[in-house]
């Protein structure tokens, strides 16, 4: 069983080896992972000697439910320097490690005048622990692909000419939530046309065609943890072009994901799809990296792409998504979400790539 002082155990380590007697965690995704605390506000104070989680009034019922291997302590907006420099004090602490990626600058220098001990910057120190998911976020995840697979199915027979994208993207998120999903991973992706072109198409006001590819990406948030898959359509009847992009896509993920196994770099598993897109003519029209990692956050590490140097090791979770884009005409991307392991890897999609063409 994986526990929160299993983790904060593998923080310690971590610190060790950086030389850092205290961090302070602030980020949510960090702080979430580190100690099951789900409300809006708190300071994790880590030390080698001791734990503690600090919160305001409106929380602290809260934490002392959620976080048993943290001390919580009360804090007043004018006092938490004073008590994170108490904490570092009784610990005999004399600098505190913050993450210099979600400090503000403003909060840099606030730190710097109100703490007696030493600031200190570190990156990538909760992530590092964080890119290895444990058999417990895993099936989080699964159950995170599963609702949104399923709110899928459900929406696909409703899928006709003159409905708008935006209607189609706001039955597909109200199901997300029916299913379970606390909220979605990340705003709903459905452009339709020639809209199919844009990578990122939000939903909007135009209506859906017949003929018109639809490209939807979407995913769900359950329990701390995101899913993300793309499927796309075709409306009423694909044409012969249609059809040859698709399959142009289709072959370039498929192949893809079979290099993804341990040892193998980002940038070869990107180069595979990319070559066969480029050897097809399109390699202009697929101008984003192959994919990314997913987790407590929709991107994270590690990357597949033409400048990733991540390493793929059991216990990643990244997503496998070329795409080919084509200004004025649209577009297709497939997307499926992995996970390697200690042989090559697990699909948490079951739904059909092959493409489907909505009556």
């Amino acid at each position: 069983m994986y526990t929160i002082g299993n983790r904060i155990n593998k923080l310690r380590q971590l610190m060790q080896e950086r030389q850092l007697p205290a961090v302070l965690i602030v980020r949510p995704q960090n702080r979430y992972y580190l100690s099951g605390f789900t409300g809006s506000n708190a300071f994790l104070v880590i030390t080698d000697k001791s734990a503690k989680l600090i919160t305001d009034f409106r929380y602290t019922e809260q934490a002392a439910k959620q976080c048993p291997d943290y001390q919580v302590m009360l804090y007043k907006r004018t006092d938490l320097y004073e008590i994170i420099d108490n904490i570092l004090t009784d610990d005999e602490v004399r600098s505190l490690g913050f993450d210099k990626k979600f400090t503000t600058y403003a909060t840099y220098l606030e730190m710097k005048e109100k703490l007696n001990a030493e600031t200190v910057p570190f990156d990538n120190l909760v992530e590092k622990i964080r890119i290895l998911k444990d058999p417990e976020e895993i099936e989080l995840m699964q159950k995170a692909q599963t609702i949104s697979e399923t709110a899928f199915a459900e929406v696909l027979p409703m899928i006709k000419p003159g409905l708008r994208e935006v209607d189609i993207a706001i039955e597909l998120e109200y199901r997300i939530k029916k299913l379970g999903a606390s909220r979605l991973a990340f705003p709903t992706i459905a452009a339709s046309g020639q809209r199919s072109s844009l990578p990122h198409g939000r939903a909007s006001d135009k209506v859906v065609e017949y003929g018109d590819f639809i490209t939807f990406d979407f995913g769900s948030y359950y329990q701390g943890y995101c899913s993300d898959m793309t499927r796309t359509i075709v409306v009423g009847e694909a044409s012969e072009k249609q059809k040859k992009i698709y399959n142009i896509v289709l072959k370039a993920q498929l192949e893809s994901l079979e290099a993804c196994k341990p040892g193998a770099s980002g940038k070869y598993v990107d180069e595979v799809a990319r070559t066969i897109i480029d050897a097809a003519g399109y390699g202009e029209n697929f101008g984003h990296g192959l994919g990314h990692g997913v987790g407590k956050m929709v991107h994270e590490a590690p990357s597949l792409s033409t400048r990733s140097e991540d390493i793929l090791q059991p216990g990643h979770v990244v997503t496998v998504e070329p795409g080919i884009y084509i200004p004025g005409w649209g577009g297709v991307r497939i997307e499926d979400m992995v996970l390697i392991t200690e042989n090559g890897y697990h699909n948490f999609n079951k739904y059909s790539k092959e493409l489907m063409i909505i009556d």
